[in-house]
């Protein structure tokens, strides 16, 4: 790869991951484009020259917090599952992890649903295929944890788990989690219980 190729990759990046920061901690709208350009250190035209607008910039900035807010969840979960838990058990365990970790400020996704306030947004539209393919990862653990008819319980779990998300955020307590995974659990035994 070229130094010029690289240098441009190099600030595409250091944009992507100073939006994702200071849109996480503060907002979507109330962080503009000079204080990301004066953030990242660079020149207002070298964001042009990888974003034709706010609005990319903020789908680039989800795309690449999916990617490191799914690497983080696998690292935790396969932690609490080498300690003998069930995938939907460390499912729950991962999540209070993330609720106690410095500067929780909620789901980047829903977050960006609420402020962008338009379904048909780029970004609005990624938020809601990433929440597809969470509640898919937790149908997945539930029916590989307890048979196929408890499957049926995995759009009630993912209820359970977005109400976790938002009142740990508005509660600032992290027990939302277990509160969560312990009606998860009695849910999907119940489930597990009938046949299909």
């Amino acid at each position: 790869m070229s130094s010029s190729t690289s240098k441009r990759s190099g600030a595409r990046q250091r944009l992507i991951e100073t939006a994702e920061r200071l849109f996480y901690a503060e907002g979507i709208r109330a962080v503009g484009i000079d204080r990301i350009i004066a953030e990242a250190e660079v020149a207002k035209m070298t964001l042009y020259n990888h974003f034709a607008s706010k609005d990319e910039l903020i789908l680039a900035v989800l795309q690449y917090r999916e990617e490191k807010f799914d690497e983080m969840f696998a690292e935790s979960m396969d932690r609490h599952r080498s300690a003998g838990m069930s995938k939907i058990e460390a499912f729950f365990a991962a999540l209070k992890e993330w609720f106690d970790s410095p500067n929780f400020r909620g789901c980047a996704f829903i977050n960006a649903s609420v402020e962008l306030a338009d379904a048909d947004h780029p970004a609005s539209r990624f938020s809601t295929e990433h929440k597809h393919r969470l509640h898919e990862s937790l149908r997945e653990y539930i029916v590989e944890a307890s048979g196929k008819a408890a499957g049926k319980v995995a759009p009630a779990v993912s209820i359970l788990v977005e109400g976790a998300i938002v009142t740990a955020l508005m509660e600032q307590d992290s027990s939302a989690a277990d509160v969560a995974g312990e009606a998860a659990l009695a849910l999907v035994k119940q489930a597990s219980r009938k046949r299909t």
